[in-house]
């Protein structure tokens, strides 16, 4: 399995013939602007400004044809900058009319946009023949567009990962309310979201609130509010813990708005929790719909579904790569150095990729090395004789992670350390 990226530059820029007529569009939300220009980027005819709705794309096709015509092009390419969602409505329209897309990184439009004028101003009309010019130089990648299953495993994934943001936040927020009415809540409860903790929160949000009810009814309001073992020797215990330290806390007394706030996050915190759910359950159903094949490499490193919906969802079929090294690329796990004559620079992560997968590359590693037997020894293997650092060493491992996966989707065999062991070690 050979991956050499030169070839891949080399053969986007052969894609590029005299035959081409290379149409450059710098997306926006509402209106886009559009400029094309030939194999040696000389520009052809004059810019066009289309709207984001049906009328202007079919005048951004009329505008095509009629340089075509007067050019004499046969065939036509389209780029444009991967700007979040905006492009995809124009990028899927014409991609269902056959016409080939492109995308362009920013960063490339940017570093560019002085190659023509060399000016450091920018505008949409300029950054337009940028991105066709930087086409018709190959400087653009190609773009995947993924079956609906993954399409939609994204958004799922997406949508959980959102969730989980906004879960922190509520932690926080929760636990800088329950600082300021009640520190000694702490005292009885080392953590907030447990069962007990939550129905306390939910009942009795003060420490005025604790305190205004007897011990019987402190469990009798846990009970209420859906803690099923409420009483009972432990129950009886908290309760009385409960009592004593609101009885001696110090937090802040007129604090009724506070507490309403306590109960206000706590019911949207678990709103989520239920949201966050049934997202589980539509990922879960989606993976069901994937090829066996699919699923099999992920399934023999031994990685959870959650993992598993992350990578697929950043990366689609496995079997369409290669290489391992193309997954580090796609997450930005890449090596980078600066060095130039005698000078050599550090070695650096480009981070130039998905910083979701990226994130979820180095998580799996890390639960790898817990639970599979391989990766610890290749781990201890690194830093006992290599005298790898444990980052180091981490990072590693997620390259050879990456190599496993895409080794083990075109081979369809079962994961057998001994075939990705190092070769001082494989014989």
């Amino acid at each position: 399995m050979k991956f050499n990226a030169s070839n891949a530059i080399n053969q986007r820029i052969e894609k590029i013939t005299p035959q081409h007529l290379i149409v450059g569009i710098d997306i926006a939300k509402e209106t886009h602007v559009a400029a094309a220009v030939n194999f040696r980027g000389i520009q052809q005819g004059r810019k066009l400004v289309f709207s984001n709705h049906a009328d202007g794309l079919e005048r951004l096709l009329r505008w095509v044809q009629d340089l075509q015509r007067a050019y004499g092009f046969t065939e036509v390419i389209f780029g444009a900058e991967s700007t979040g969602h905006y492009f995809l409505n124009v990028a899927f329209a014409l991609r269902k009319r056959g016409l080939t897309v492109v995308l362009v990184n920013p960063l490339t439009t940017k570093r560019n946009k002085e190659n023509r004028d060399n000016k450091p101003s920018k505008n949409d009309a300029k950054d337009a023949v940028t991105i066709g010019d930087v086409v018709s130089r190959g400087y653009y990648t190609e773009w995947v567009v993924h079956d609906p299953v993954y399409r939609q495993l994204h958004a799922l994934v997406n949508e959980r990962e959102a969730m989980s943001d906004a879960l922190t936040v509520i932690d926080n927020q929760l636990q800088t309310a329950i600082d300021q009415v009640f520190p000694e809540f702490w005292s009885v409860f080392k953590h907030w979201d447990g069962s007990r903790a939550r129905a306390t929160l939910r009942s009795f949000p003060l420490p005025a609130d604790i305190l205004a009810n007897t011990l019987p009814e402190l469990i009798e309001g846990w009970r209420t509010s859906g803690l099923k073992r409420a009483g009972g020797t432990t129950g009886i215990q908290i309760a009385s813990q409960l009592l004593l330290a609101a009885g001696r806390s110090i937090g802040v007394t007129e604090a009724a708005e506070l507490g309403r706030r306590i109960q206000r996050l706590l019911a949207r915190y678990e709103h989520l929790l239920a949201q966050q759910a049934e997202v589980d359950v539509e990922i879960a159903a989606l993976l069901e719909r994937l090829p066996p094949a699919v699923l099999r490499p992920l399934q023999e490193v031994g990685l959870s579904p959650w993992f598993m919906a992350v990578i697929l969802a950043n990366t689609g079929d496995l079997r369409r790569y290669t290489h391992g090294q193309q997954l580090l690329a796609l997450a930005g796990l890449n090596l980078a150095e600066r060095s130039s004559g005698t000078c050599k620079g550090q070695v650096k992560l480009a981070k130039r990729g998905r910083r979701q997968l990226r994130k979820y590359l180095y998580l799996a590693v890390m639960m790898l090395l817990c639970n599979h037997a391989g990766f610890k020894r290749w781990h201890t293997y690194n830093i006992k004789t290599l005298r790898q650092k444990g980052i180091h060493s981490v990072l590693k491992l997620v390259g050879k992670l990456c190599r496993i996966l895409v080794a083990l989707a075109h081979s369809g065999e079962a994961f057998q350390e001994q075939k990705a062991a190092p070769l001082r070690n494989a014989t």
